[in-house]
């Protein structure tokens, strides 16, 4: 199997066909927001001091125009602009309800742009760190770890190509794996022993 084969046919095993669905609005802001809503959002407050500043809606749809956020980590974005709480759960209820922020679609979006390149453990380390909650992440695990062996040779094959010449190299081509957030037993699969073996066969440690 070629390389380019290999990484597309892994790829869609993680991004299920509905997934198109989300990649087509990925600029929320831009594509969901009426034009007058935007012209009002990006509208500058003054502020105590006599000066003027974007209101935290503006703040929230320039944030979210760029990628896909969860809630908690565009809570994070904007919390030292936001005069109290209140304000700012306002602005991401408005955000949520309007269709900008959709916690599967930020969830989606990183699959998207990791999956090919990390493994369960280090997808979910991201995810965990955005906020979002544990029922998600074992969703995304299950998604995962059904092509996590396939997802892992992919790279391999793109990284490497090639059996190990001596046990050093070996360990190498795992530790790379491994860093990646691949399971240990799941780069033992992948790297061939030492110049034998075909990968994705098991193989000695």
């Amino acid at each position: 199997m070629s390389r380019s084969t290999t990484s597309e046919h892994s790829a869609a095993a993680v991004v299920a066909p509905e997934d198109a669905v989300g990649a087509s609005t990925r600029y929320v802001a831009r594509r969901h927001a009426e034009p007058q809503e935007l012209a009002q959002a990006t509208g500058a407050v003054d502020d105590d001091a006599g000066g003027r500043h974007p209101s935290l809606k503006a703040r929230a749809l320039r944030l979210l125009a760029q990628r896909d956020y969860t809630r908690a980590e565009l809570a994070q974005r904007l919390a030292s602009h936001a005069p109290d709480a209140a304000a700012l759960q306002a602005v991401l209820n408005e955000c949520v309800a309007r269709g900008w922020l959709d916690e599967q679609r930020a969830v989606d979006s990183l699959l998207r742009r990791r999956a090919e390149r990390w493994g369960a453990q280090r997808v979910q380390a991201e995810l965990r760190a955005r906020g979002v909650d544990a029922e998600t992440l074992r969703a995304v695990r299950q998604r995962l770890d059904a092509s996590e062996l396939e997802r892992a040779l992919a790279l391999w094959q793109q990284r490497f190509g090639r059996s190990p010449t001596d046990a050093r190299e070996r360990a190498r081509q795992l530790r790379f794996l491994v860093a990646r957030g691949f399971a240990a037993d799941v780069a033992r699969r992948v790297v061939p022993p030492a110049s034998a073996g075909a990968p994705g066969d098991d193989g000695d440690a």
